[in-house]
């Protein structure tokens, strides 16, 4: 009887588990009440009650005594914070990334793709910054550059089933018709570099160029987020280009792509 309880309370231990790392995710995004969690993540008031407490014990929920909202706690921040400091691509990317980030009109950010969003994992600061994006900050795939870019390289599934979803508009040209996306990415492919216009922000605009690995494979990309006047200036676009895909072949390059490979 013994044995078989074993892997019962295992399952159980596991589930719990599961339920815990899909609230901090839930909430990463969706910092909120309880009642607001709740109805997002379709649980019981019982079940999430005891989640939350637990977190919040074990610092990895805050909550805020006057709002009672809940966002990530500092054992959360700590985990992150380590996956940034060993990250594989951050460190030989960042001379890369410092070295554009001279340029005081745009904001150099290094993103990749954690799921359905584009993670900010780097973001230079100057007194000309259009955006408020900091390391942390999330976009989804289908809005802005830096996501276009992400999910223009991602397996195909994964674009089918993303783009077939409800997808936000941040501002009136978000683009958001799945038939104009695929066009889109296809586009991205061929160019080697995406460019979008107020569609995350109505008065900014940003390029982004994907960086390979050494098995040809995109693990994250150079975003530059600039004005919307910058980029609507073709000889001044031209020359952002050309330093975005200089920035994003160096990093790659120093991942071990090689200049010759095929890309996808």
């Amino acid at each position: 009887m013994q044995q078989n309880e074993e892997p019962l309370k295992t399952k159980t231990q596991l589930k719990s588990l599961n339920r815990a790392l899909h609230v901090l995710e839930y909430i990463a995004e969706h910092s909120g009440r309880a009642v607001d969690i709740c109805e997002g993540l379709k649980i019981s008031w019982a079940t999430l009650h005891r989640t939350l407490q637990q977190l919040e014990q074990d610092g990895f929920l805050s909550k805020d005594p006057e709002t009672n909202r809940y966002r990530v706690g500092p054992r959360a921040w700590f985990i992150g914070s380590t996956y940034l400091a060993i990250h594989p691509v951050l460190e030989p990317a960042r001379p890369y990334l410092d070295r554009a980030s001279l340029n005081s009109s745009i904001t150099v950010q290094l993103v990749e793709r954690s799921k359905k969003q584009a993670t900010v994992l780097y973001n230079s600061h100057s007194e000309n910054s259009v955006t408020r994006a900091a390391v942390g900050y999330h976009f989804p795939l289908h809005a802005g550059s830096k996501g276009q870019v992400l999910l223009a390289y991602a397996p195909n599934q994964f674009i089918e089933d993303y783009i077939s979803g409800d997808l936000t508009k941040l501002t009136k040209t978000t683009e958001i018709d799945a038939k104009s996306l695929l066009k889109r990415l296809k586009k991205i492919r061929n160019d080697g570099y995406a460019c979008t216009i107020g569609d995350v922000q109505v008065f900014s605009g940003s390029i982004a160029a994907p960086i390979f690995n050494r098995d040809n494979n995109v693990v994250a990309c150079v975003c530059f987020v600039t004005k919307k006047s910058i980029l609507q200036n073709i000889t001044k676009l031209d020359i952002l280009v050309e330093q975005l895909i200089e920035t994003t072949q160096n990093i790659s390059i120093s991942l071990g792509w090689h200049p010759n490979s095929i890309q996808p």
